[in-house]
This record gives structure tokens, C-alpha cells and sequence, in this order.
């Protein structure tokens, strides 16, 4: 009768209310990483590692149309950044999961969908985050804007919207595995998966013919040919109407599982 009568509450909250609801757990969040800076700052340094290794260890021996390896690459791990900070959406679910702290949101008349539109939320902060300071660093390492300001701040907001829309791939991660540790490692998958066949590293005509289609037409690749192109003064369109249809169907397909997944959750605790 309780749960009956909690649920009842819940569908009559408006979306403002749900909204604020939202805010509220991205700040307990974003506090939360203040005072335990450590997982976010492991998140934060693998893309820096990354972007050193493949521009001074392996860089030499790649060959990229243009020829400046750094200009080539370090789009690629812009959106590399966004994706590994955002991990902590698995992470921080899976945590609020074991913790007891969900069961503590359930008992309040809260929006179903605002524990996981804070978290999103919380966690794009952080991305940003990590994603201003490798694009700091990918300038101290070689990398040149060659655009316009406007096409510069265009091809940010393809890698958030990106990095957003991974985020709800993340949290339907958390919110199967219900463990930290099992959610670390299969949230790592997909980013290595997609990274490592795709544009990002190495062109794409420089793979099997068998593996080029499926590496030039997914979401990373398409992503990161769009902020390449913008970056570079380039062409962008094709590359970046087709990232803008990923972000979207990622967005709306894991949301409506993450939701669900959440609610059944709930019926079960």
C-alpha cells in the first residue's frame, strides 16, 4: 500500500519539480566528489596518459594525412576524455546501489528519473572537467586550432553531446551490474572497443576492407571526423549531422532502458 501510494506521488510530480529533484542529487554528487577527489582524478589522468603515449611514443611511426600526427590525434581524444570521465556514472550508481542510498531516494516523493538525471548531470560536470584540461594539454603537446572560434565551440558541443549521451549507456551499466568493480571494467569495454576500431589512431583505409565499413560508420568515428573537420577548418557536415543522430538515438534508447531498469529496481527492493 505503501509503495502503491509512494508511486502514486511520483506520477503527479511536474517536470519542474522533477527537475529541481535532478539538481538537487547533482549537487549531493558534485559535493561528494569534493570530498573524495581520488575516482574522479583517476578517470581524469587516463586520457592524459593516453594522449602522451600515442603522441610520443607512437606517433612517430603512424602516418596520417597532413602529416601532423598531433593535429590528427588529439581531437580523436577530446572525445576519448569525455567518454572515460564519464565511466563514473557507472561507478557512482553501482555504489548508491550497494550503499542503501537509493533505498533512501525511494522513500521520498521524488521523480523516478531524477536520481539518474542528477547523476548524468553531476557526471557531465566532471567530464567537462576533463575535457577542458586535454584540451589544454593537447595544445601544450603540438595541437592547433586552424578554424574559427564558432566552429571551435561547434565541435565542443558535438563531444558533450556525445559524452552526455554515453553517460545514459553508462548508467544502464551501473544499474545492471549493481557492483563497482563489475561495472569498471565492462563500462571500459565499449570506449576501447570503439576507439580502437574506428578514425581515431590511425585512418581508416588503413584497416582490412572487411572491418573498414564498420569503422568509418560508427558513433566514435563519425564523432571524431566531425570535430576533426571542425578543428582543422575542414569539411564537417556529413560527419557531424551523423554524430548529432548518434548522441540522439543513444540518448532516447538508453534513457527509456536506464528508467525502466530503475523502476525495476524499485519493485524489486
Amino acid at each position: 500500500m505503501q509503495a502503491s501510494s509512494s508511486s502514486a506521488r511520483m506520477m503527479r510530480i511536474s517536470p519542474m519539480v522533477a527537475m529541481r529533484d535532478a539538481a538537487g542529487i547533482a549537487k549531493r554528487n558534485l559535493l561528494r566528489t569534493i570530498r573524495l577527489p581520488g575516482e574522479a582524478s583517476v578517470l581524469i589522468i587516463q586520457p592524459v596518459v593516453i594522449l602522451l603515449l600515442f603522441r610520443y611514443v607512437l606517433g612517430g611511426a603512424i602516418k596520417v594525412p597532413g602529416g601532423n600526427y598531433a593535429d590528427y590525434l588529439i581531437p580523436a581524444v577530446f572525445v576519448e576524455a569525455m567518454l572515460l570521465a564519464g565511466m563514473s556514472t557507472a561507478l557512482g550508481l553501482a555504489q548508491d546501489l550497494n550503499s542503501g542510498i537509493i533505498d533512501r531516494f525511494r522513500s521520498l516523493p521524488m521523480a523516478r528519473s531524477a536520481v539518474l538525471l542528477g547523476r548524468t548531470i553531476s557526471d557531465l560536470v566532471r567530464s567537462v572537467f576533463a575535457l577542458a584540461l586535454v584540451v589544454g594539454i593537447g595544445v601544450a603537446v603540438g595541437f592547433q586550432f586552424h578554424s574559427s572560434f564558432a566552429a571551435a565551440l561547434a565541435a565542443i558541443a558535438l563531444v558533450i553531446a556525445f559524452g552526455y549521451a554515453f553517460s545514459w549507456i553508462y548508467a544502464t551499466i551501473g544499474l545492471i551490474t549493481h557492483n563497482p568493480e563489475s561495472a569498471q571494467v565492462i563500462a571500459v569495454l565499449p570506449v576501447f572497443i570503439l576507439m580502437f576500431i574506428s578514425s581515431a589512431i590511425v585512418p581508416v583505409d588503413t584497416m582490412p576492407g572487411w572491418l573498414q565499413p564498420v569503422a568509418r560508420d560508427q558513433p566514435f568515428s563519425v564523432t571524431t571526423d566531425a570535430v576533426r573537420g571542425l578543428l582543422q577548418g575542414g569539411s564537417a557536415s556529413p560527419s557531424a549531422w551523423q554524430s548529432i543522430a548518434w548522441s540522439a538515438g543513444i540518448l532516447v534508447v538508453f534513457f527509456i532502458i536506464a528508467v525502466r531498469l530503475y523502476r525495476k529496481t524499485n519493485s524489486h527492493s
